[in-house]
């Protein structure tokens, strides 16, 4: 691809480095962003600077939040009982929209996948173990993809915690064998943490 500008061409390659945004695409979004009014490029750049430099991950579950605790976390009328335990803080969102848990969250930053060279100290396992040693969790619901990863990763999990007096359930598989959780609809997603079944089930299918 030809440009007639060093400016546009990194332009280009730098968009194009977002996933599912090739050459084309990121030409195509470049050129109207050019066609806008300057100020407008500004509120976008201001935006993503702003984005990039202040956000912060909540650190009681991880999740992407304005401040040092999120807004689920510090919300009294969740149920701090329960805790979803979530790939990233997309699931989050996808659960959310359900508007079927009233629980807590704890997003482990991915899953267990030794051909990418991701292990379990890779992941906030620790302080999720750490959260049920504390006495306070009263059940754990694996809502991970159901994927040979996602299921490794609930095995892990489970054999860490296993000997603490604490409930372990799973997302009933409504969410079909190898789906990603953020791409289920809201109504089988939703179905799905109503209907959860006891992990310990799962391990003898």
């Amino acid at each position: 691809m030809e440009f007639s500008s060093k400016l546009l061409e990194r332009a280009v390659n730098e968009m194009s480095q977002l996933p599912g945004i090739g050459k084309r695409t990121a030409l195509r979004l470049v050129l109207h962003l050019l066609r806008q009014p300057k100020e407008q490029t500004q509120v976008l750049s201001q935006a993503l600077t702003n984005m990039r430099n202040d956000i912060k991950f909540c650190k009681s579950c991880n999740n992407i939040s304005d401040v040092d605790v999120c807004e689920i976390c510090s919300n009294p009328k969740r149920n701090h009982n329960i805790i979803c335990i979530v790939e990233d803080v997309r699931d989050v969102m996808a659960i959310e929209n359900t508007s079927s848990f009233k629980g807590l969250y704890h997003v482990l930053g991915g899953k267990i996948s030794p051909m990418d060279g991701i292990g379990p100290h890779d992941l906030n396992i620790e302080s999720l173990v750490n959260k049920v040693k504390q006495g306070t969790v009263k059940e754990l619901i694996f809502a991970l993809s159901s994927t040979m990863e996602g299921d490794t990763t609930n095995f892990y999990i489970f054999k860490q915690i296993q000997d603490y007096n604490i409930i372990t359930s799973t997302i009933a598989r409504g969410i079909s064998v190898g789906d990603e959780l953020e791409y289920a609809d809201e109504i089988t997603l939703g179905r799905s943490i109503v209907n959860r079944i006891p992990f310990e089930t799962t391990l003898k299918l």
